[in-house]
Parts: C-alpha cells; structure tokens; sequence
C-alpha cells in the first residue's frame, strides 16, 4: 500500500478525533486536472457529525485544507461520500407545512398587545434640552 500523503492524513486525524467509530474513517486521494480530490467516507451514524449543523463542520474542514493546499501550491477539494443505505431526506413539503403549523400556533399564543414602555419623565426634560 501506497504511503498516505499528508493532506490524507490531515483529513483522517481531523475527522477520527469527531466521529464515534475512527475505525470506519476511509480516504481515498485522486490526482486530476482539477487537483487534489480527496473522497472521504465515515459510518453513517457519523454523517451528521461530520457535515455539522448546516454544513459548517464540512466547510471548515474544507477551509483548512484549503490553507493546506496553499501551503503546497495546490487545490485539495474534499468529497463527502454518502453512505449505502442513507435515509433519504424528508421532501421540502412537509417541512414547510410542520413550519406553518408552528408559525400558526405562536401566532394563537401572542394575539394579546403588547404592553408599551413607560417613558420616564426624567426623558421628557432630556428632550426639551435638545431644543428641537
């Protein structure tokens, strides 16, 4: 087996340290035109870890190998693999009618006014100083 290059590696010991089974963490580096493509793929319990919560764990990840790329004079991309099996997403739909029934449910909940702020007088004497 070929050794692994450093960028591999950087991508290994990073996502390792984040998921639950590092025993599962696989990378393959491909070499094209484009430059550096590295497929990584993880349990798919680990999935969410990795991608984080709208996608910033897999964007970091994606901007350090950037600066390591650089450091090289070189573009590493990173390629999250989706795993056999993954649960397909729930259609765009139903969440948006989950997202109304919240919306229509705060909106039962507050109808009461709002209370309005009491001015203290002290403001009053501030705003005829001002000479406005």
């Amino acid at each position: 087996m070929a050794a692994k290059e450093a960028d591999q590696e950087f991508v290994e010991y990073v996502v390792g340290k984040l998921v639950t089974k590092p025993e599962a963490v696989v990378t393959t580096r491909k070499i094209d035109e484009l430059g550096v493509l590295i497929e990584l793929t993880v349990d798919r319990e680990d999935m969410g870890v990795i991608i984080g919560k709208e996608g910033k764990t897999a964007k970091a990840i994606r901007t350090l190998l950037r600066v390591l790329g650089a450091k090289s004079d070189s573009r590493i991309n990173l390629k999250i693999v989706e795993p056999e099996g993954g649960e397909p997403r729930e259609p765009r739909e139903h969440r948006v009618d989950e997202v109304a029934k919240v919306e229509e449910k705060v909106s039962d909940e507050t109808t009461q006014e709002p209370a309005k702020p009491e001015v203290a007088e002290e403001d009053d004497d501030l705003m005829a100083d001002l000479d406005i």
